[in-house]
C-alpha cells in the first residue's frame, strides 16, 4: 500500500491530517510486515516509523523497515532504534528491494515516503493499493505529495478504483486499487498522515 506525504512549501508536515487520522494510520502500519521509506523522508522528518497507539505505546506489531537511497541514514536517527530492527536498501532497483523483502516472507509492504520515491513506485506499478487522507485544509504552493509520473495526456492518467471512503474525525482516508503491473502484490502504499 502506498502513502503518500505531503508537506507546505516551507517543508513543514507536521500535523496536516487530526490525530484521528494519524492514529488510523498507525493501525494500518500494524497490519504491514514492513515499512518502505526513503533517506530523503529520513533526513527532513527523522521518523520513527513505530505502529503506535492513540496514548503513544507501541502496539503488539511492528512492521520492518527498509530505508532506499543513496544518502546514508544519520546514527542518531529515529529509526536506527526501531524494535523491529533496520534495513538499509541502498540505492538498489526498487523491484529488487520488494523482491527480498517478499523472500523474507514480507509481503505486506506498506509505502510511507515524500514524491520522489511514491513517484517511483507509481511509475513502476509497484503499488496494488492507495491509502489517501484527506485533511479539510488548503496549503497551496509547490509541496506535492506525488511528483512527475512521466503522464503527458489524460488518457494515460493512472486509473485508479476506489475502494473505500470513510471518516476518520475530520478527515477523509480513501482507500483506491491501483493497476499493478508488477509482480506479487508488492508495495502497499498510503498518503497524508
Amino acid at each position: 500500500m502506498l502513502e503518500p506525504c505531503f508537506a507546505a512549501e516551507d517543508g513543514s508536515s507536521q500535523w496536516i491530517t487530526s490525530q484521528e487520522a494519524r492514529a488510523d494510520a498507525h493501525l494500518l502500519r500494524a497490519t504491514n510486515d514492513a515499512i518502505l521509506t526513503g533517506t530523503g523522508t529520513i533526513l527532513a522528518d527523522d521518523p520513527s516509523l513505530t505502529a503506535r497507539s492513540a496514548d503513544g505505546e507501541l502496539l503488539a506489531h511492528q512492521p520492518i523497515p527498509i530505508v532506499a537511497g543513496t544518502r546514508p541514514v544519520p546514527t542518531g536517527a529515529k529509526i536506527r532504534r526501531h524494535p523491529a530492527g533496520l534495513i538499509e536498501a541502498g540505492s538498489a532497483p526498487l523491484r529488487t528491494i520488494l523482491e527480498d523483502a517478499h523472500r523474507r516472507g514480507e509481503t505486506r509492504v506498506l509505502v510511507e515516503a515524500g514524491p520522489t520515491l511514491t513517484s517511483a513506485i507509481l511509475r513502476e506499478g509497484l503499488a496494488d493499493e492507495l491509502r489517501v487522507y484527506l485533511a479539510p485544509a488548503l496549503l497551496g504552493g509547490r509541496g506535492v505529495a506525488i511528483g512527475d509520473l512521466g503522464i503527458r495526456r489524460v488518457d494515460d492518467a493512472i486509473r485508479l478504483e476506489l475502494v473505500e471512503a470513510r471518516r476518520v474525525g475530520p478527515d477523509l482516508a480513501l482507500t483506491l486499487a491501483s493497476p499493478v503491473q508488477g509482480v506479487a502484490p508488492l508495495a502497499r502504499q498510503e498518503a497524508g498522515t
